[in-house]
């Protein structure tokens, strides 16, 4: 199964990251860096929320629900007229749960990272979360994924499975930095310091977008 950034590479994607853009008039580059650093974040978070069997049951009900995948059907006219103000609102409660309380601060450190002011980050995140629970849900599907070890086997596939380790660990020492088993504590810190790893989720995502 391709993982999360071969699907932004892919013409889906391309539509994703030119819709969004318009959407939030940010750059189509620097829309895109932001993506390709926040789904995996996303997504491991919503990884770690299945842990457990009340957050996979809220993610499962929400896949097979609202969250089905028909979102992709008409792309096109979700970005037509500039995104409906249910869908953001929608984005917005996502990024909540998954998030939780550390959704500034990951806002912050994407801000920091791809230098696109905090507000908008905050923007094409509202808008991406609908549309990567709707990946979420075509695959949920198209996969038959009824448990929850199901769904942590499709996140983790979309993460990029074993090839990736090492952007894989570097994603989870984002997400946990101290260790307390809490989502997201010092991302901060660990996506500006990205670069100095080589190999890690900064050199990952310099490679896809050119950076240095």
């Amino acid at each position: 199964m391709a993982g999360i950034l071969d699907l932004l590479n892919s013409d889906l994607g391309k539509t994703i990251i030119s819709g969004v853009a318009g959407q939030t008039g940010q750059d189509e580059n620097k829309t895109g860096s932001v993506l390709t650093m926040a789904l995996p974040v996303l997504m491991q978070a919503m990884k770690r929320n299945t842990a457990t069997p009340q957050g996979a049951e809220g993610l499962m009900s929400a896949l097979n629900g609202k969250h089905d995948g028909s979102i992709l059907d008409n792309l096109g006219g979700l970005f037509g007229g500039g995104v409906d103000s249910n869908v953001l609102d929608d984005g917005g409660k996502i990024l909540g749960h998954v998030l939780g309380g550390k959704q500034q601060h990951v806002e912050n450190a994407l801000s920091q990272k791809s230098g696109v002011d905090a507000g908008s980050v905050a923007q094409i995140l509202k808008v991406a979360a609908p549309i990567l629970m709707g990946v979420l849900g075509k695959q949920s599907k198209q996969q038959n994924v009824n448990s929850s070890s199901g769904l942590e086997g499709l996140l983790g596939g979309l993460l990029g499975g074993n090839s990736q380790k090492q952007e894989q660990s570097f994603i989870e020492s984002i997400l946990d930095a101290d260790g307390d088993g809490s989502v997201i504590d010092d991302v901060a810190g660990m996506v500006l310091g990205g670069n100095k790893k080589k190999g890690g989720l900064g050199g990952l995502l310099g490679g896809l977008f050119g950076g240095k």
